[in-house]
């Protein structure tokens, strides 16, 4: 009876010790967390109100005058990002975006060539066991992510877009909603059409402005330098806000994933207290047992 409420005290002690490095990794998210949703929120309306304000541009002009406006009859070749988390330990983050990009690309066909741009170690660790080619992969870029770290990939897309190497662009992000919610997408980036703006419900956010469909646009000092200009600000300004809403929703699974096993350790501390103290009580019992029978033999 000693040796198991020894291995029961020692096991109640291990897990004190795996509730404190889940308690300490819960504050360390939590933290990290209020700074990702921080850049969010103050980001958020004006990539909405630019991608709002390109997506209305490209329904009146031309889309000839760009190309990252041309649209594609036939889609043969894809180009999909990827982003994901560098670390595990974070709830369900990275298996929902790694599902729903498993059934989009299981939607594209057999005749579509598919590549891929891996933000996060998962996703790329993903792509290989899909054997999946990965033109380029991107580490720790989603802990505390800054807007000149995104610009080398936007500009990769752009350039890749532009030369013809491929027909459409996805990002394959997760949006957050809060902290208890997380929203797994896949949104066309390239090329940009209205389309994106009714499946993804992209509002306009700026108080009093709307581009009416019988708004008539002026460009000074062309539509081509304008968009020249514009566009590519855009996409890059897109992805970097797709890394935000991924790194707000990363770090919000890892704090509620960390808050679930912390309270998962403090009930198995709950029933392995319980269980010691039946186990020490009838050891107790059994030596009173043992007393008694001995004083009873001996006054025989």
């Amino acid at each position: 009876m000693a040796v198991q409420t020894r291995a029961i005290k020692r096991r109640i002690k291990s897990v004190k010790n795996t509730r404190k490095i889940t308690k300490a990794m819960e504050l360390v998210a939590a933290s990290k967390m209020r700074k990702a949703v921080n850049f969010v929120l103050a980001s958020r309306p004006y990539s909405k109100l630019a991608w709002s304000t390109i997506l209305s541009i490209g329904t009146r002009v031309d889309t000839s005058l760009h190309p990252l406006l041309a649209r594609h009859d036939e889609v043969k070749r894809v180009l999909l990002i990827l982003i994901t988390s560098d670390r595990g330990l974070a709830g369900g983050f990275n298996t929902n975006i790694l599902r729903k990009t498993r059934e989009e690309i299981r939607s594209f066909g057999e005749d579509v060539e598919l590549q891929t741009i891996c933000i996060g170690k998962r996703g790329a660790d993903a792509m290989k066991r899909l054997k999946l080619p990965v033109m380029a992969s991107f580490v720790e870029i989603t802990n505390n992510t800054k807007f000149e770290e995104v610009l080398p990939i936007g500009r990769l897309v752009i350039d890749e877009f532009t030369k013809g190497s491929f027909d459409k662009v996805l990002v394959a992000y997760t949006d957050f909603v809060s902290a208890i919610t997380q929203k797994p997408l896949i949104m066309q980036l390239l090329p940009l059409q209205r389309e994106v703006a009714e499946v993804d419900k992209v509002e306009e956010v700026a108080a009093g402005f709307s581009l009416r469909s019988s708004t008539e646009l002026t460009f000074e000092p062309s539509p081509n330098a304008v968009l020249d200009s514009m566009l590519p600000r855009l996409v890059e300004t897109m992805v970097y806000q797709a890394v935000l809403e991924s790194a707000a929703s990363e770090h919000s699974s890892r704090m509620m994933a960390m808050r679930s096993a912390s309270d998962a350790a403090g009930d198995m501390i709950d029933d392995l207290t319980f269980t010691f103290n039946q186990a020490r009580q009838a050891g107790i019992t059994q030596e009173i047992a043992e007393i008694s029978s001995g004083k009873a033999a001996l006054e025989n």
